[in-house]
């Protein structure tokens, strides 16, 4: 029997799959298809201080091997979020979840952790300091070490539980600013966020998207997450949650290879609702084929 079960800051998940924020909303939606106790865990919609609507639309873009969106962190706002989303929550899933924490200021950062801090249903904060679809915001405090480490610095200043940073690939040196955040006392890192990209309209000779610009996610950025994450995970001492592009059981043991804890599964919920269940379900069968008793054992085996 192989034992997929990995460890997050304490935290012991049953397997190291996690879909990713926004592409699981507080997992009403996919609770209709299948348990979704059977996940590691999974990051709920991004959320802000106050209620958002997003970007205007056309908001979503297909592309090869990947699409683009820009919704702009649509979500209700976190007192909603604690009032009515997370005792929901509560019936149906039974780990603890991670949050997933968005701002447009240091102040707005630290006032939704904090609160969401409070919630015994939440086991670890991720900051998003690279959304590319909100301006003043987002990935504006995740393209320098300085910035991502004033955020870091902060939230840790009010926060008890595990702070991970989403870092964003749209920078020269993901490296420096890993580890600025790890000097400034994150817990563990998250990447990577989508790449910035565009789509043409032939007809109107005009962006697709209203926002011009959106995040590329799907299997195309794959192998720049793994290069990423392969970097970064070397070069901390702290946890690491890869994501980008994966979609299948082989994709989870590359990214923990590369160094990576735990995996996020993003763009592939959106494809396909089981995506998650279906690589869960395959991983025994992949580890026994290459010889895998224990994930755990294989973190940063590709450099080790």
């Amino acid at each position: 029997m192989v034992d997929t079960s990995v460890v997050l800051s304490g935290i012991t998940l049953d397997n190291p799959v996690i879909p990713a924020s926004g592409t699981f909303g507080f997992g009403q939606e996919i609770k209709e298809y299948y348990d979704i106790n059977v996940l590691g865990t999974f990051v709920f919609k991004g959320t802000t201080r106050e209620p958002r609507f997003g970007n205007p639309t056309p908001r979503i873009a297909e592309c090869a091997c990947g699409m683009l969106n820009a919704v702009g962190l649509q979500n209700p706002g976190v007192h909603h979020v604690i009032e009515h989303e997370l005792p929901e929550l509560a019936t149906f899933f039974h780990k603890p979840v991670i949050a997933n924490v968005n701002g447009f200021s240091i102040d707005e950062y630290t006032q939704v952790a904090s609160l969401l801090d409070q919630q015994p249903q939440i086991g670890w904060l991720e900051i998003n300091v690279s959304c590319p679809n909100v301006h003043g915001g987002g990935m504006a405090f995740g393209t320098s070490p300085e910035n991502a480490a004033a955020v870091t610095r902060a939230l840790k200043a009010v926060t008890k539980k595990p702070v991970y940073i989403k870092l964003s690939p749209n920078v020269t040196d993901i490296v420096a600013i890993a580890k600025a955040c790890e000097a400034a006392g994150a817990d563990g890192l998250s990447l990577i966020n989508t790449l910035l990209g565009m789509r043409i309209d032939l007809k109107t000779r005009k962006p697709v998207l209203a926002n011009r610009t959106g995040g590329l996610s799907g299997p195309a950025i794959f192998p720049v997450a793994l290069r990423m994450v392969y970097q970064v995970a070397q070069a901390v001492r702290i946890p690491v949650i890869g994501m980008g592009g994966v979609s299948c059981a082989e994709d989870v043991i590359e990214m923990m290879l590369a160094g990576a804890t735990a995996v996020q599964v993003g763009a592939a919920n959106l494809v396909n609702p089981f995506a998650c269940k279906e690589i869960i379900d395959d991983l025994p069968r992949m580890m026994e084929r290459y010889g895998i008793q224990s994930l755990q054992q294989i973190i940063g085996g590709a450099w080790k």
